[in-house]
């Protein structure tokens, strides 16, 4: 398979994603995880269909 993403200049170009954290990572071995963003608490899942919902 071949990964058709962009590549990114390591040097900090304009281009350069944010940090990236591996869903994995961040989800384990759950379908959901809480985010809370300037006191107000978000709900992002991880649908059936493997695709990703953030809800407020």
């Amino acid at each position: 398979m071949v990964d058709e993403r962009p590549e990114y200049e390591a040097a900090g170009g304009a281009d350069e994603p944010g940090k990236v954290v591996r869903a994995e990572e961040l989800f384990g071995d759950r379908r959901e995880v809480w985010i809370e963003l300037d006191g107000v608490r978000y709900r992002l899942r991880i649908t059936r269909r493997g695709r990703l919902i953030l809800q407020k």
